[in-house]
């Protein structure tokens, strides 16, 4: 039995470190506890935040809920053929450690992932994707326990609709599902992905003279670790905004007027560099309080120490409106506000 907890302290499960009160807490290492948990009437009935890795959130208050705080372990092989791995790997398990593990084991396809904080069951929610790569190119289907019929789906990257920092489980099936487990098509000749960012440079700067999976998992850890801080030690959830999509009309009117601006093909449409829209809004490094834009990277905003999580919000609704005032673009934040 998954015991339920009053009044519990979220702050050593949220990466942004927010002191902020759980009304009930429970934790759930399989479908069992899931089911034992909602299959009373008054769970079911109750506002509910399931919980991973707690990355990929801002907590601006107390939450009057009961939060299920997912610990579905777990890494295995479930189907092999002559190109790929299918590996299965429990919606609790930290995501780096599931990279690293892949890599261990030579199956290649998410070494460009490295050092993404957060759980595996969080990586479908939001399609996460670095350099290059994002989880759908790997993503074979998932298995997902509805919380209020107790039954579980398996779900198809199709069922899912991913999109970028997207999927069907942000919209339609919010707080309809909790993610147990993902399973991933792994390569077994790897497909090295190395132009995106500054990903070649760096084996460069490292004398790889062989790819591997390995060297490019090294690559984007070194990279990220250059520039992006560390959760243990500033409290932050990664990139706070999206990289918005604007139109070729938009991106051609924008470029003339700033001839350095950062820009991506995506199809018939562009992608910004949000980072480079906020820094050029004089928001890089700034700080408030304990609230703050990172210094090396402006699409990071920081906990500093005190920081709630209402200050951070506001200092990030600032930065929307600079942005849309200076460049006429709408930016998304990629966290979700809670």
């Amino acid at each position: 039995m998954s015991s339920i907890a009053e009044n519990v302290s979220l702050k050593p499960f949220n990466t942004f470190g927010m002191n902020v009160q759980a009304r009930w807490f429970a934790q759930a290492a399989g479908t069992d506890d899931l089911r034992e948990i909602f299959s009373q009437p008054l769970w079911q009935q109750r506002n509910h935040l399931i919980l991973g890795g707690g990355s990929n959130m801002l907590l601006t208050k107390d939450v009057d809920a009961l939060v299920v705080h997912n610990l579905i372990d777990g890494i295995s092989v479930v189907l092999e053929d002559n190109d790929y791995w299918y590996v299965r790997a429990g919606a609790g398990v930290n995501w780096h450690r599931f990279v690293l593990d892949c890599i261990a084991h030579g199956r290649a396809g998410v070494e460009n992932l490295s050092l993404i904080p957060g759980s595996v069951g969080a990586g479908p929610m939001q399609n996460i994707g670095a350099y290059g790569v994002e989880l759908k190119d790997v993503f074979d289907s998932l298995e997902a326990f509805h919380i209020r019929e107790g039954y579980v789906r398996t779900f198809t990257a199709d069922d899912c609709r991913f999109g970028y920092r997207e999927s069907v489980f942000k919209h339609e099936l919010r707080n309809q599902f909790v993610i147990t487990s993902v399973t991933f098509r792994l390569r077994k000749k790897p497909d090295f992905s190395t132009g995106y960012g500054a990903i070649q440079q760096q084996l460069e700067k490292m004398g790889v003279q062989e790819l591997s999976i390995k060297a490019i998992s090294d690559a984007v850890i070194a990279i990220r670790s250059s520039k992006l801080p560390d959760p243990a030690v500033t409290g932050n959830a990664g990139s706070f905004f999206k990289n918005p999509v604007v139109s070729a009309s938009l991106h051609h009117t924008l470029k003339a007027q700033f001839p350095d601006l950062v820009s991506y093909a995506s199809g018939s449409e562009y992608k910004l560099a949000a980072g480079w829209l906020i820094e050029q809004c004089g928001w890089k490094g700034h700080r408030r309080g304990d609230a703050g834009v990172h210094p090396l990277q402006a699409l990071v905003l920081v906990n500093y120490g005190q920081a709630t999580g209402a200050e951070i919000f506001d200092l990030s609704s600032e930065i929307l409106a600079s942005v849309k005032q200076k460049f006429g673009v709408e930016l998304e934040r990629e966290v979700n506000i809670i």
